[in-house]
């Protein structure tokens, strides 16, 4: 008998900081690969320097010198020594680049890191509107509800990883929940639907979590292993 149930709608795939399973994370060559091995795009990470500059990076310090306190040429040259390619190190992107560089063929999940820089973020998204569309996300209410003042018709998402914090994902106003993968269920993803947002599943690197979610419904799912996810769910045709 041929079941009547509908195939489940494929998410969105994207890189979480790029392909970080393949390439070091928030680089170019990450994000390339990303999407060469069939994502729609990915997730990155952007916070300040001391000089205003909005650099793709994860984490607050960059080899024991704090992000927010060091000039991007100082640590641009702290750089020099990571290893990548033969073509040599690349320079810490900044987000102007990364937008005017995948605007056009990527899907863009920027994770702001810091409160502060949001009219910068909005800035930077009228002047390279992703054609495949973007969520500007963050685990900072204050910086979800500031996009939101700056301009209502920005996509937002709250990033949310802990059960406790869940229990208020009603509570302001965004279009994209952001959950880590231990809280979703398909509970949560038909409530988040039928209160009119999306869910964003992070992050999931095994097939059969993968194939879970899609079934459950999500609608994108973020994972270190790009190739995986590509492979698993059928990834875009480049």
């Amino acid at each position: 008998m041929t079941s009547t149930n509908p195939a489940p709608h494929r998410p969105l795939l994207l890189g979480h900081r790029g392909a970080r399973e393949y390439a070091p994370e928030n680089t170019f060559e990450a994000f390339e690969l990303a999407l060469s091995h069939g994502c729609d795009g990915f997730e990155f990470d952007v916070r300040s320097t001391a000089d205003r500059r909005l650099v793709i990076w994860h984490d607050a310090t960059l080899k024991r010198a704090r992000i927010a306190r060091a000039a991007y040429a100082s640590l641009c040259e702290r750089l020099q020594g990571r290893k990548r390619a033969a073509t040599g190190p690349v320079p810490l992107p900044c987000l102007e680049e990364v937008m005017a560089k995948f605007a056009e063929r990527a899907y863009l999940n920027v994770e702001i890191k810091i409160a502060g820089i949001e009219k910068e973020i909005a800035e930077a998204v009228a002047a390279h509107p992703p054609r495949r569309g973007y969520l500007l996300s963050s685990f900072e209410p204050e910086v979800v509800l500031n996009l939101h003042a700056i301009d209502p018709e920005l996509t937002v998402g709250w990033i949310v990883h802990e059960r406790r914090l869940l229990a208020g994902w009603r509570n302001f106003d965004y279009q994209v929940l952001v959950a880590h993968h231990t809280l979703v269920s398909p509970a949560l993803v038909n409530a988040v639907h039928e209160a009119g947002r999306k869910i964003f599943v992070w992050t999931v690197n095994r097939s059969r979590m993968m194939l879970q979610m899609t079934y459950w419904g999500v609608d994108a799912i973020i994972s270190d292993d790009t190739r995986l996810l590509s492979s698993t769910l059928g990834g875009s045709d480049r």
